[in-house]
């Protein structure tokens, strides 16, 4: 690419769409394969058109700068079904195989636009998995870290749920579970505190909604947890 010490400069002879992608184009310098293939987005910032001037230097930033911006493209995409942890999203790209350093430029460049929040994710989360899925705050922990939330992010996520929010969580979804339970008082009963237990609730709130449970009597009933 090199002619007399210089740089050579080749001149762009056509620009053509994609048939299969309509938002990607193919620059082509000659007849055979295309020098560059680009989203649209990069078409126009670099004013990729028939005629115009490119140069080595030029055509390896272009093929940075389009690969950084189809992960970001990617992950913006994928952030449009629901939010997603920066592990998350990570992990996504990766299936894609793309370049981990284009990875990390897009989700930083995300966390800027504040598209990315962990903080916030683990907030939201916790919110609305001890409202809709009746989990306690132990596995809503364990769930996060598995997400890629940082544990301090994840401590404060579980500490914003009071404990009685913990504590009607845990009575309903006994309550719900009793129903299906068989056996004699005293095994439905274990079973029952087993199950809370396995949902992430701490021991004293599982004792305190099994005292709201009606199992066969109305003694109360105290085990140790």
């Amino acid at each position: 690419m090199r002619e007399g010490g210089r740089l050579e400069d080749w001149i762009i002879v056509s620009v053509r769409q994609q048939k299969k992608d309509k938002k990607r184009y193919e620059i082509y310098i000659g007849e055979e394969e295309p020098v560059l293939t680009v989203h649209e987005d990069i078409l126009i910032r670099y004013r990729l058109m028939k005629g115009g001037v490119l140069q080595e230097a030029l055509i390896a930033e272009i093929k940075r700068e389009d690969e950084r911006f189809e992960a970001y493209r990617k992950a913006l995409s994928y952030l449009g079904a629901k939010p997603r942890t920066r592990k998350q999203l990570h992990q996504y790209l990766e299936r894609k195989e793309l370049a981990i350093e284009h990875i990390e430029f897009a989700l930083d460049r995300l966390e800027r636009e504040g598209l990315v929040d962990d903080v916030q994710y683990a907030q939201q989360f916790a919110e609305t998995r001890m409202r809709n899925s009746l989990k306690g705050r132990l596995m809503i922990r364990q769930e996060l870290g598995v997400r890629g939330v940082s544990k301090s992010a994840a401590s404060e996520a579980v500490s914003a749920i009071s404990d009685e929010e913990e504590l009607a969580a845990a009575k309903k979804l006994a309550e719900k579970k009793a129903r299906s339970l068989k056996g004699d008082e005293a095994e439905r009963r274990r079973k029952l505190m087993g199950f809370l237990l396995r949902r992430g609730f701490p021991g004293h709130v599982v004792k305190e909604a099994l005292k709201s449970v009606k199992l066969g009597d109305d003694e109360e009933w105290e085990e140790d947890i």
